[in-house]
């Protein structure tokens, strides 16, 4: 008989905005994203649900199926809206809608969409993803909180359901995520994590005092502020457990960072099913995935419940040695010479640097290897002036690989000069 070749797993990339979409073209399978309303990130740019079909559109244009994310906490007066947002997800032709409320779940099956099952649900057995799996859903993304061998465990139980997982991104010190941490602090609703609000106040220094023994147990200290999941060393180990769709985390994070992360995992990916995955290309994937905003690295619960080596104590947010600087703008487009006028406004440019042209406005998002430079009449030029002031201004010319856009920002990922600690010397 012939050799049954398993299905390959599906990478699913987080879209904050048009410009992410663009990011990840040619290299995910998938994307995941919110309009206005209902979603997990509702502090994200998210898209405007007239805007919808045309998002879908472009994604299906581009072999990518389209995720819409409907996973917050409904209350009673919301059905109204939501009945207006499966009616558009219907007519985009969506491939699938991600659920939680059970409400929800039931307006989505009248709509006959196809629906995913959140993280939200927090599914960790396999009596419960049997449950969802009879409701009609055609993927669990299970609750982060599981072992690989528990996940092993479940997909061998279900029956027709895929299985979902997160990769890569930040993660959340409460249960899959049900927190009402942030709604407390704020002392409303509006601020609720299940409603995608959260102000993510276990990022923040926090000092815990025990009345019982007078003494703080915490002192100032990060003590819940979780690492980043990074599962790029293991995509071995996840394929062969069986896992249907990986996706990564970030929606609210920067095109660089959401083209970058996916493009390692991809590659990766790529990697095993070609037998060329090695410890070389791993450590270069490692590399490149902390230039971008991280918060340490971890490998969450895929192996045994996390310890305090999970947790981020010293710094919050970004720990990346490396950050997005602005060094001009796009003055104007040539398309019959596929070339760009720039204004640089810091620092100097040479032959082979890599920018990003990213919009402000607009949907542009271009990661370009700088070939050729033209100041004036000035050709094969191999590196700018260095401007130092806005008084230095300078403007140059560069091909470029695609259409962009007049006052489209220009940027460079550079390393960040970190003071010496005289302390140490």
């Amino acid at each position: 008989m012939p050799e049954i070749k398993q299905k390959k797993v599906e990478l699913m990339a987080p879209l904050k905005n048009a410009k992410s979409l663009n990011a990840v073209l040619g290299k995910a399978d998938a994307v995941y994203f919110g309009v206005e309303a209902f979603n997990m990130r509702m502090f994200s740019d998210n898209f405007r649900l007239e805007d919808l079909e045309k998002i879908v559109k472009k994604c299906h244009q581009n072999k990518i199926k389209a995720y819409l994310t409907t996973n917050v906490i409904m209350y009673e007066n919301e059905f109204d809206l939501l009945n207006e947002v499966l009616e558009t997800a219907a007519r985009a032709n969506i491939d699938a809608i991600i659920v939680h409320d059970i409400g929800v779940i039931k307006m989505v099956k009248e709509k006959g969409l196809s629906f995913h099952i959140s993280t939200q649900a927090n599914i960790s057995n396999s009596r419960t993803a049997e449950f969802y799996e009879n409701l009609g859903a055609e993927r669990l993304i299970l609750a982060r909180e599981l072992s690989i061998e528990q996940i092993k465990d479940i997909k061998r139980k279900i029956h027709k359901a895929e299985i979902e997982t997160f990769i890569h991104g930040a993660q959340c010190t409460s249960i899959s995520g049900r927190c009402y941490f942030s709604a407390e602090i704020c002392e409303s609703q509006e601020y609720s994590a299940n409603r995608g609000r959260c102000i993510q106040p276990c990022r923040r220094i926090w000092r815990v005092y025990d009345d019982q023994s007078n003494e703080f147990l915490y002192d100032g200290v990060f003590f819940i502020n979780a690492k980043d999941l990074c599962m790029i060393e293991y995509i071995p180990h996840l394929i062969e457990a069986g896992i249907d769709a990986f996706k990564i985390e970030g929606r609210m994070r920067d095109p660089i960072y959401i083209e970058e992360t996916t493009s390692c995992y991809k590659e990766a990916m790529n990697a095993y099913y070609e037998m060329s995955f090695t410890q070389e290309k791993v450590n270069e994937w490692l590399k490149r995935l902390n230039k971008v905003y991280n918060r340490g690295f971890s490998t969450g619960f895929y192996f045994g419940q996390p310890t305090g080596s999970e947790i981020q104590r010293e710094q919050d947010g970004n720990i990346s040695d490396f950050k997005k600087v602005e060094i001009g703008k796009i003055l104007s487009y040539f398309p019959d010479k596929k070339a760009a006028k720039i204004l640089l406004t810091k620092g100097s440019l040479k032959l082979n640097d890599e920018i990003f042209i990213i919009g402000t406005h607009t949907d542009t998002y271009l990661r370009q290897k700088i070939t050729s430079l033209q100041i004036k009449k000035k050709k094969n030029l191999t590196e700018t002036p260095y401007v130092k002031t806005k008084n230095d201004r300078l403007t140059m010319g560069i091909l470029v690989d695609k259409p962009v856009k007049k006052n489209d920002k220009v940027f460079r990922v550079e390393a960040i000069k970190k003071k010496m600690n005289l302390k140490n010397i």
